[in-house]
């Protein structure tokens, strides 16, 4: 969940009056602040490659300036790499604190008529433009941890949570044309994942849903701030095995076996789901001993949970302090005090309902 005080959670649990502001940056340098957002919206799908994209409408002509980007490549809203900080305001006792949703890359601006059109990625957007023009060969001195680094910076500073255990990289790698996919593939050996902080760094850290719930929502008519839910099934992307294979100095071949066996788990090995294995196989030549190939796999298999696992939709009162990946307890939908996280979510830049797509866990 992103910095709130203690006073704006309380606030956005009912109604209340917020307000949208936003700067524009370029080369590191302030070019604009107080951008007039009109309306507006915001998308996080943490299954994407470039999970957030932002979408604004901004008036063309407010407090005496021209929003409109024409075709000066330094204007606050031209796509030539400005970078908007996005704030939301929550009015507390007649002043707003400004929850700060992140930063985002203009990819496209227009206008038509009286109305300024931008739309935003997320930064690793900066890293899936830009493909190898070279093959990128490791050092014999690299680590998972510097390659990642080599990949990324400076587009990106990385920052690596305590808990990952960093590692030699087997000679011989090489990775030809897609960076965010040679990112990718080094995050799977790993058992990591990586997302952009609101700070606008790289966070590599474990793949992991435990943890305390950040919030409780419920639909109870009283105190809730569920509106409705919506609930769906499928087999689609459903396993119960995950097989990580790679290979060792020597050649030989290795793997590592993931099954899932909890207990609730609709899809758990010896279960219901299937009578047999039904394996999802995953093969890396950075994964090079026994240990690290069930590293890979039990990561992998939490990963492809989030696609398969149970998801309710839910529609509520915006709460702009959150952001996929956060465990909230739910009660509602047939759910008291369960366990759930964020998987997907809209965020109204204007006065409306949210969206998020949870999975229990």
């Amino acid at each position: 969940m992103l910095d709130m005080s203690t006073t704006a959670l309380a606030v956005v649990q009912g109604s209340y009056t917020m307000a949208m502001r936003a700067e524009s940056w370029l080369d590191g340098q302030l070019i604009a602040d107080n951008i007039p957002i009109a309306d507006g919206s915001e998308s996080r799908d943490r299954s994407l490659a470039v999970p957030e994209q932002i979408s604004l409408t901004i008036p063309r002509r407010e407090g005496g300036f021209d929003w409109d980007p024409g075709t000066d490549p330094e204007h606050p809203l031209a796509a030539y790499g400005q970078q908007l900080r996005i704030d939301y305001g929550v009015d507390v006792g007649g002043q707003f604190e400004w929850i700060n949703r992140g930063w985002f890359l203009v990819t496209e601006s227009g206008t038509d008529g009286e109305t300024v059109s931008v739309t935003c990625q997320g930064l690793l957007t900066l890293i899936d433009e830009a493909k190898l023009i070279s093959p990128y060969q490791p050092s014999t001195s690299d680590t998972l941890g510097t390659v990642i680094r080599g990949l990324v910076e400076p587009a990106l500073t990385v920052s690596f949570d305590g808990g990952l255990t960093d590692r030699s990289v087997p000679l011989g790698m090489q990775w030809d044309n897609d960076r965010l996919a040679a990112v990718t593939e080094v995050l799977n050996a790993w058992g990591a994942e990586a997302s952009v902080t609101a700070d606008g760094y790289l966070l590599v850290e474990p793949v992991s849903d435990f943890g305390a719930p950040l919030l409780e929502i419920t639909d109870d008519r009283a105190t809730g701030t569920v509106v409705r839910w919506q609930g769906a099934t499928s087999r689609e992307g459903a396993f119960n095995v995950v097989v990580a294979q790679g290979e060792d100095s020597t050649g030989n071949q290795l793997q590592g076996v993931a099954y899932d066996g909890a207990g609730d788990s609709p899809y758990r090995y010896g279960g219901p789901f299937s009578p047999l294995p039904v394996p999802y196989t995953y093969q890396s030549s950075l994964l090079t001993t026994v240990s690290q190939c069930r590293t890979a796999a039990s990561a992998q298999l939490k990963l492809l949970r989030r696609q398969a696992f149970r998801k309710l939709g839910v529609t509520m009162v915006p709460h702009p302090g959150l952001v996929p990946g956060d465990i909230l307890s739910v009660t509602g939908a047939g759910l008291t005090q369960a366990l759930c996280v964020i998987e997907s979510m809209t965020l109204p830049y204007s006065p409306g309902e949210q969206t998020l797509t949870i999975r229990v866990l």
